[in-house]
């Protein structure tokens, strides 16, 4: 499946709620969902009853846009999940949880995950001191999450660095601001996950 590119806002029009996909716009009278609270298109105004199907289908693609993930590697993150001691669908979220895109926005260092997919893409992360441009890279407990030394002098990253100060990490990782770094204590427990998504509707989905 190809990377969407259309009109993020759209997404969340779509599912009915905010996937804070636009960082700091989705906090102001800007944000679309709260001016267009109805789906995109021409019917989009239509009241429909919503089945069984259609509830797991948006709670499915409300997670898989959240994150940003495509189709088919959701579905790998759904077997793998299923594979794992515990509840499938806490396992699920926490893989997504430890991509490295999404702790470079959780630690602060950048404003939207879209945003953060564009940093590590462009290399200016690295995981353990080594340079990792992969946004899907898989962390673990202990690992190390750094800003590159020749990006931290660049007024973007202070920029965002700074406008997030106020912002705290989650309590699964440790942030040091000072030195653009954070690491990761631990797998999230589901409570400190704040994806707006019910999981189990997730699992029933894939599970047909």
């Amino acid at each position: 499946m190809a990377r969407y590119t259309g009109p993020a806002c759209k997404l969340c029009r779509r599912e009915g709620k905010k996937l804070f996909l636009k960082g700091d716009r989705c906090y102001t009278s800007k944000c679309a969902i709260d001016r267009r609270s109805y789906a995109p298109g021409q019917h989009g105004q239509n009241r429909k009853k919503i089945s069984g199907y259609g509830m797991q289908l948006r709670a499915k693609q409300s997670a898989r846009r959240y994150y940003g993930i495509s189709e088919s590697q959701f579905h790998k993150y759904f077997l793998m999940a299923d594979r794992k001691a515990g509840v499938t669908g806490t396992n699920l979220l926490q893989i997504c949880e430890s991509r490295l895109d999404n702790v470079v926005y959780e630690a602060g260092f950048a404003s939207s995950r879209a945003q953060a997919r564009q940093f590590v893409n462009h290399a200016h992360f690295t995981v353990n001191g080594k340079k990792v441009d992969i946004p899907s890279y898989l962390l673990s407990a202990g690992d190390v999450v750094a800003v590159r030394e020749r990006s931290k002098s660049t007024d973007e990253f202070k920029g965002i660095v700074e406008a997030n100060a106020s912002r705290p990490a989650p309590i699964w990782m440790e942030k040091n601001a000072d030195a653009m770094e954070v690491k990761i204590i631990r797998a999230p427990e589901r409570e400190e996950i704040a994806t707006p998504v019910e999981e189990h509707l997730i699992v029933e989905f894939y599970s047909k």
